[in-house]
């Protein structure tokens, strides 16, 4: 199959936005690059560095308002990553207005081109194989940022531009070869069995990733520059938990409770602020705090990456979906990095930090049960209406008699359930049986009511969990 193709299209776009993503990780992104050169030049590294992530969350959020296709998702990753290009050259030259336009400019069409990647993740990785393309992107992405972080920060941050361009050169020119394929119109049948689409469980997972995040907006402004010191080490050490995480996730058995793999992430971020707090700012103390913290945002960055690559088969725009999923993770860092600086600069100490990010982790704690019952709601119950729809007539009717109720269904509600089955909402149920809205609904609260459910999708997984092929 060409997606296991060393050249398939699968890994083909692996590979081209593995090489871009490194660019704006090692420059725009909190990149070490961009870092090196602005301390070089002495100025305000905030201001730059807030430019840059603003433009980023608007370009992820924008992009599905005018990409809606394979093909225009290929022509904006590519023109994107051609204008970041031409963006970055001013930085090989003396400070200059053109370095603020730049990383606007950049951070806007990055965010463009990442959110497009959504098309090609939806069309050349199966729905089961997402979160192994989207750890095998964050892996490899990260383990190009750390040899131009190591370049940049242990010598020259001219050298690790240039290392983070090249990047970028070889990420252009995969994606100058990716096939653009058709697309059937499978996504907008499914949009059509989702009762309101995805819309619901998407806010409420970008709700959760813009909260988890805060913490590491914090990281960047308060525990990172605590152990600056420690350039050699910082340089290449970082993002090693990360990666570690990331293979650990990705290589699960799918049988694997990942939910509550979230519940031991959770308890890293708070061993991580605890440890900052009580430990000092030596060697061992900084591998104690980084481990803790970069291997929960590697358990993190996977789940909603992952959640947000099995959601695209609901959507009728996969960059729309994508983007605005990850504009969540943006924003919450840069929340998360303005409260860190106001924390810095009134001088809060570790006691008190740690208290912030525990809060932060607490909300979230709440949050993680109502969110996986809805994650786990929508993406099961599609899967099994995707099933039923290929079951012959006689399959379907046997579901239906094998499930006890506690009364029997009445003739009327077998049609009704039959309807619900086959993703019909309560109007379409009423315009198909001529029988009134507020009718059809009396029915389905019967129905619900000899089930024992209390909603549509568990209803639905109730009747066809043990159906799976």
């Amino acid at each position: 199959m060409s997606g296991h193709n060393l050249f398939g299209p699968r890994r083909l776009s692996i590979v081209a936005f593995s090489f871009s993503f490194a660019y704006m990780l090692s420059f725009l992104f909190e990149g070490r690059v961009l870092y090196g050169l602005l301390e070089m030049h002495g100025v305000n590294v905030s201001a730059y560095i807030f430019a840059a992530m603003i433009a980023h969350f608007a370009g992820l959020l924008t992009c599905g308002l005018f990409v809606r296709s394979q093909s225009a998702a290929k022509s904006i990753m590519l023109s994107g990553m051609g204008v970041c290009l031409v963006a970055t050259v001013p930085f090989f030259f003396a400070l200059s207005s053109l370095w603020i336009i730049g990383l606007i400019v950049s951070g806007y069409f990055s965010g463009g081109a990442v959110a497009a990647w959504g098309f090609f993740l939806r069309a050349f990785t199966p729905k089961n194989d997402r979160i192994k393309s989207c750890a095998d992107v964050l892996i490899y992405s990260n383990l190009l940022m750390i040899a131009v972080n190591v370049v940049a920060m242990n010598g020259s941050p001219f050298i690790g531009l240039s290392l983070a361009m090249l990047c970028l050169v070889i990420g252009i020119a995969f994606i100058w070869i990716l096939p653009v394929r058709q697309e059937n119109d499978q996504s907008k049948t499914f949009i059509n069995k989702t009762h309101g689409g995805i819309k619901n469980p998407l806010i409420l997972l970008c709700l959760f990733v813009f909260i988890i995040t805060i913490n590491s907006g914090l990281m960047y402004q308060v525990i990172n520059p605590a152990f600056g010191h420690l350039t050699g080490l910082v340089s290449w050490y970082w993002a090693v938990p990360y990666i570690v995480a990331l293979a650990i996730m990705r290589n699960l058995p799918m049988t694997a409770k990942r939910s509550r793999i979230l519940y031991i992430g959770m308890a890293m971020i708070m061993g991580a602020f605890i440890s900052f707090m009580l430990l000092g700012r030596k060697t061992s103390d900084y591998l104690i705090v980084d481990t803790l913290m970069l291997g929960a945002c590697g358990i993190f960055d996977l789940f909603w990456w992952s959640i947000l690559g099995d959601m695209l088969d609901y959507s009728d725009n996969p960059a729309q979906t994508f983007g605005i999923g990850l504009s969540a993770n943006v924003f919450g860092v840069l929340c998360g990095g303005i409260l860190g600086m106001s924390v810095t600069s009134i001088g809060l100490p570790g006691a008190e930090v740690a208290v912030i990010a525990l809060t932060v982790v607490c909300v979230t704690l709440v949050m993680l049960p109502p969110l996986n019952r809805q994650l786990v709601l929508l993406l099961k119950s599609h899967t099994y209406l995707a099933a039923y729809d290929n079951m012959s007539q006689s399959q379907q009717k046997d579901i239906v008699r094998q499930i006890k109720t506690l009364d029997p269904l009445t003739v009327r509600e077998q049609e009704v359930l039959q309807l619900i089955l086959s993703g019909r909402s309560n109007r379409e149920i009423a315009a198909a049986l001529f029988i009134s809205e507020s009718t059809v609904k009396t029915h389905v609260r019967n129905i619900f009511s000899k089930y024992d459910v209390s909603s549509r999708a568990e209803l639905i997984s109730t009747l066809l969990k043990n159906q799976m092929v």
